[in-house]
């Protein structure tokens, strides 16, 4: 029976994004490609200076990335430092100088990560002006750079990648803003609040009186989700009744975690001019969601112990209205995106169980992947599967008739060691230097031993990864962590944006050439297969000796 309902959830939700992929995806298309400007859009040029018929060179695409995400990170840590003065603070005081760095870095970054309980640490003008409009922001950011890389691909012969701040606005107005609106209203429907009441006495049935927060919650849950942001408004995130109350709700609530990644391969395949194409990348994305979302849900109800035998499986720190499927699907959602939100605890599944939301992050989150940087990610791994392609049939490679010579692949190179790098290093960090050790044992694993290391594992790797989600067995409101997890965020998001923005230019200077009979089909089963198979070499094998520290020792023990 718990297979039947995982079979009927998986279903519902491929046929609905099913039905979503061409129409939102062609949509997206004409979004980056129309020659016309609205009139909002106009304006906000001129505010801006901005010539939207100008082109970019892919230094000057990324130098106005790194310029507005800065102006981004120093106003958010600025509203945060100044909360006590700010109207709907709700008598917060202001977060510390680290937590402030560190949440601003999150949300600038795409990651939301949240070393704090949001319903006591910001106020509602930090939550609408700060971190919603990041939220909206800097998914803009990651589907522009996603865009800028087909371009690569699509022009030829040309100097340009297109223009960040015509693919910006556009990306606000014209795809997130409209999409939040409505799902807003759904999510209202479903019970989701959306007041400003602040803070509520309440007298329980005890006698005793407790605190009930309010606050614009369907706003914020929208985009965080849309956006693959993930940032609760609570606490709990989407655990929290208030933010996810039903169970048709919770499904609502994955939808929109997939629909723009899993509609992306279709605007790729729209701009490059064979549709084929994207079908080809959506097939490998989805095989790897399949796959992980299937030996999730079987680790989770199989239980491994007396009490989740007795249970019918591993329930604990999940909800009831959800069950293990509803957990696993958003889990596997989650962290297959780069949300990052939770409807379960992650540091409660099984050792094994947990080590699954670990794995779609060290996968480099391309199971979708995040709202754009899912698609640039897997287009780094099919150049690179592309180049061991021609390597084993002896010839140049060639991707969309573009070559991949050396400048190509060691930029795809260097893209795919960055998260590793970051992930290994600070994990290493925090247990070789003496003082942080004694930080980390002494403060912030409430779990010592093996499933500790787990846990700082996770923090960095979905710090690293964008993601944002916890093991929530963590106290990470420490100046060391919040700093470290702060620069890993802030490199683990600009630094590959670095290299997908030269080799997106490197590939728009190209010329495109003709197919010849050594070509390898990049449509077919067995490039969707090999890409697959680089996916889980390239990136998962690099983590196989720290995992075996980890969630492996413990659940093998």
């Amino acid at each position: 029976m718990e297979w039947l309902f995982a079979i009927s959830a998986l279903l519902t939700v491929i046929v609905i994004l099913g039905l979503a992929y061409r129409p939102l995806g062609d949509y997206m298309a004409w979004v980056y490609t129309s020659q016309k400007d609205w009139r909002v859009e106009r304006g906000l040029y001129k505010v801006i200076g901005v010539d939207p018929k100008s082109e970019q060179t892919w230094q000057a695409y990324l130098r106005s990335v790194l310029a507005f995400s800065a102006i981004g990170l120093l106003l958010l840590y600025g509203l945060q430092r100044l909360q006590q003065w700010l109207p709907y603070s709700l008598g917060l005081p202001a977060p510390s100088e680290h937590l402030s760095f560190n949440t601003a870095a999150s949300f600038v970054g795409n990651t939301n990560w949240q070393s704090y309980s949001p319903e006591v640490t910001v106020g509602y003008t930090v939550q609408m002006a700060g971190l919603a409009v990041q939220n909206f922001v800097s998914a803009a950011v990651g589907i522009a750079v996603a865009i800028a890389l087909v371009r690569g691909f699509a022009y030829r012969r040309s100097g340009t990648i297109g223009n960040f701040w015509v693919d910006l606005i556009r990306g606000v107005l014209r795809l997130l803003l409209p999409i939040a609106v409505l799902g807003a209203i759904v999510l209202m429907i479903g019970g989701v609040i959306q007041n400003f009441n602040g803070f509520t006495e309440i007298s329980t049935m005890t006698g005793g009186t407790q605190t009930i927060p309010g606050g614009p919650t369907a706003s914020q849950e929208v985009i965080k989700l849309l956006g693959t942001n993930g940032g609760g408004f609570f606490n709990a995130n989407s655990s929290h009744p208030f933010e996810n109350p039903t169970a048709w709700t919770n499904i609502f609530e994955i939808l929109l975690m997939l629909v723009i990644p899993f509609s992306l391969p279709r605007t790729f395949g729209r701009m490059v001019g064979d549709n084929r194409q994207g079908y080809a990348i959506l097939a490998v994305m989805g095989t790897l969601y399949v796959a992980s979302f299937s030996i999730l849900t079987a680790l989770e109800s199989a239980g491994m112990g007396t009490a989740p035998g007795l249970a019918g499986g591993a329930m604990e720190g999940k909800e009831q209205r959800f069950g293990i499927i509803g957990s696993t699907l958003f889990a596997t959602t989650s962290t297959g995106t780069s949300t990052g939100a939770v409807n379960s605890m992650h540091d409660s599944y099984t050792a094994l169980g947990g080590m699954m939301p670990m794995l779609n992050m060290m996968l480099g989150e391309v199971s979708p992947g995040g709202v754009g940087s899912g698609l640039y990610a897997i287009l780094v791994l099919a150049v690179i599967a592309v180049f061991i392609s021609g390597l084993l049939i002896g010839r140049t490679p060639e991707y969309l008739g573009k070559k991949i010579g050396p400048r190509e692949i060691k930029l795809a190179s260097m893209y795919i060691l960055v998260m590793p790098t970051l992930v290994l290093t600070g994990t290493a960090l925090s247990f070789a230097i003496p003082g942080v050790r004694e930080e980390i044992e002494s403060t912030s694993i409430w779990n010592p031993g093996i499933h500790g290391m787990s846990e700082v594992l996770y923090a960095f790797t979905s710090a690293s990864n964008n993601n944002g989600s916890a093991f929530a067995g963590l106290t990470a409101n420490t100046p060391w962590l919040n700093t470290a997890l702060g620069l890993a965020i802030l490199l683990g998001r600009f630094v590959p944006i670095v290299f997908v923005l030269a080799l997106a230019g490197s590939l728009a200077a190209q010329d495109k050439v003709p197919a010849t009979a050594g070509t390898l089909p990049t449509h077919r089963p067995l490039f969707v297969g090999l890409l697959t198979v680089v996916t889980v070499l390239v990136t998962a094998l690099t983590f196989f000796p720290v995992l075996t520290l980890g969630p492996l020792a413990e659940g093998l023990l």
